[in-house]
């Protein structure tokens, strides 16, 4: 018998192993709270994009300026800009939404470092999350496009699960813009010569994504693809 078999017979014993499962329980009824706090705000807000990048960048740093470039001409076209509601790339979305006049939202979660509220959010559009997976489904659901800064493993999740969650007919199909040359360019060689090579995606997976350097071409991108598929906003 294992260390882990003694303790689960430990729990089933001091009955603490039904008390974890009745916690467990109470727990969809939060789950359900997020659930039902972004449908409720998100759906009245209309058609945004959703910029994602890394929380560590500066003020001073160029894909931060260019962010905040992005996501006011996004605003001036008439998106709302959804970021996670931290600083970095976050906050230069949520700035730049509210130099351009448009809606600026904060899909915010607790982290140990790093996460902590812009000042750039409207404060009737700030909301926070306990649980990655329901904040990630909002992104998703309320958002007609993603601009995809350098970032790191949370922005390749995010990345990442949009394009599973395309390549697989789960969602509609909707403009990904990675924006970046110098930064992106090593990732998508590498999917190009060992995924594509390897048989593990289709030719036409690598249609999913662009890949610009500026903002002008990152909001046309958008613009273009709603042009091209006669699209509506997801919900």
């Amino acid at each position: 018998m294992t260390n882990d078999d003694k303790k689960i017979r430990r729990a089933f014993k001091n009955k603490t192993w039904n008390e974890t499962r009745t916690n467990d329980s109470w727990g969809i009824f939060k789950i359900m709270s997020e659930f039902v706090q972004g449908y409720d705000t998100l759906s009245k807000i209309g058609p945004c994009v959703s910029v994602f990048g890394s929380a560590r960048t500066k003020p001073e740093d160029k894909y931060y300026i260019l962010a905040q470039e992005i996501a006011a001409k996004l605003a001036k076209k008439g998106y709302g800009v959804v970021t996670g509601g931290g600083p970095g790339i976050m906050e230069a979305g949520n700035r730049g939404a509210q130099e351009g006049g448009g809606s600026s939202v904060g899909l915010n979660i607790e982290l140990p470092f790093e996460q902590h509220n812009n000042p750039y959010i409207d404060q009737d559009k700030n909301m926070n999350y306990d649980y990655f997976f329901v904040r990630k489904v909002m992104f998703v659901k309320y958002s007609q496009g993603f601009i995809v800064m350098p970032g790191g493993f949370g922005t390749l999740d995010e990345l990442f699960e949009s394009l599973t969650l395309i390549q697989t007919h789960k969602i509609g199909r909707f403009p990904i813009v990675l924006v970046g040359t110098e930064f992106w360019s090593g990732l998508i060689d590498w999917i190009k010569s060992v995924m594509l090579k390897e048989g593990k995606i289709n030719k036409e997976d690598l249609n999913l994504f662009l890949l610009v350097d500026n903002a002008d071409d990152a909001v046309n991108r958008i613009d273009e693809f709603y042009s091209k598929y006669l699209l509506k906003p997801n919900f």
